[in-house]
């Protein structure tokens, strides 16, 4: 009798633990679907209800916003992206022809690299400014997935592509590297003051300042910017934005200052550092470690009365060249009091 019982009493351990293993199997195969059905839709959610965030902001600034392009407007401008410019973390740049005969430059967005704010961020400033020394948008394109903005053609690139140029270069003299200086600050004054919002850029660099066919230059990118009442001078970021080596250190460092256009400010200190000495922020290939970070070594250099790494500066180029010096040290200053607006500098 004792044997019987353990006999069956094994089977059913074994028969629950077939009907165990059957549970969990057909948990998972059901489940799996269910849960990749559940992400699947609530990823479409959250992009449907970003598209509707964009189309409702189209419908509400209509009265200023340029032209708005079909996406089939964008591939016949581009000649079905022939000519493409450059790329970034954003998406793609294109050269395009417009009917009018105009080259343009159409930047098609990567929409799995945002959440639509950058595009609101750019019809919304560029859209309403109308200045010589901020880049033109003449139209957009948005048909949700399909996210494109279309500005003037800049034949002569980006200002980086100026600062540190290579062998058999054709570089720019001393006079017009001040006078793109001067057009950038001109340019990032308006942003401040200039506008019925005071709009702050936060990523000013060489990069993003592009030049025209007689080397005017143009602030141009304003997918970081944020548009803010021109009486508000402290204003509120959930995180830090910009770009290492230009990047304000009150976005970082909180118990530095309040976050104003005086981050800009910095910026264009910087920019203006690697302008006078046609070098970057971060010299890799420097022999002493003072050299690395670039503002400790012109102080340096301003301090000892010593050429900038050129043996051939005039007297009128090395006066320019130390006056744009001097201001970018008054720009990068730690404390955002203590820097001037761009109207002072």
């Amino acid at each position: 009798m004792w044997y019987i019982m353990n006999y069956f009493g094994r089977i059913a351990v074994w028969n629950l633990f077939f009907v165990l293993v059957h549970f969990l199997a057909a948990k998972f195969i059901l489940g799996a679907p269910c849960v990749l059905i559940f992400l699947i839709l609530k990823w479409m959610r959250r992009h449907q209800a970003t598209d509707a965030n964009i189309e409702e902001f189209l419908r509400a600034h209509n009265n200023f916003l340029p032209i708005r392009y079909s996406y089939s407007d964008v591939k016949r401008i581009t000649k079905n992206f022939k000519c493409k410019l450059g790329e970034g973390g954003y998406g793609s740049v294109y050269r395009g022809i417009l009917r009018s005969g105009n080259e343009v430059a159409v930047k098609i967005l990567n929409k799995s690299k945002s959440n639509g704010q950058d595009f609101i961020s750019e019809v919304a400033t560029i859209g309403r400014i109308h200045h010589v020394n901020v880049v033109q948008l003449v139209g957009f394109c948005f048909e949700y997935s399909k996210q494109a903005l279309v500005y003037d053609f800049m034949p002569n690139g980006s200002l980086d592509k100026h600062i540190s140029y290579k062998d058999g270069d054709d570089p720019l003299d001393y006079k017009k590297m001040y006078e793109i200086s001067l057009g950038i600050a001109r340019g990032i004054e308006y942003l401040h003051r200039g506008c019925d919002m005071q709009i702050l850029h936060f990523d000013i660099k060489p990069h993003n300042i592009l030049l025209d066919r007689s080397f005017t230059p143009k602030v141009s990118d304003f997918g970081l910017a944020r548009l803010y009442p021109t009486d508000r001078s402290i204003v509120s970021l959930t995180a830090a934005r910009g770009t290492l080596g230009y990047m304000a250190p009150e976005l970082i460092y909180k118990d530095i200052g309040g976050i104003s256009y005086k981050a800009d400010v910095y910026s264009f200190g910087m920019l203006l550092m690697e302008m006078a000495g046609r070098r970057r922020n971060l010299n890799a290939h420097a022999e002493h470690s003072s050299q690395i970070y670039f503002p400790l070594w012109v102080y340096d250099q301003l301090g000892k009365e010593k050429e900038l790494e050129r043996v051939d500066v005039i007297e009128e180029e090395r006066e320019t060249t130390r006056k744009m010096i001097i201001i970018a040290l008054w720009c990068i200053q730690l404390s955002p009091n203590d820097r001037p607006s761009m109207r002072k500098s």
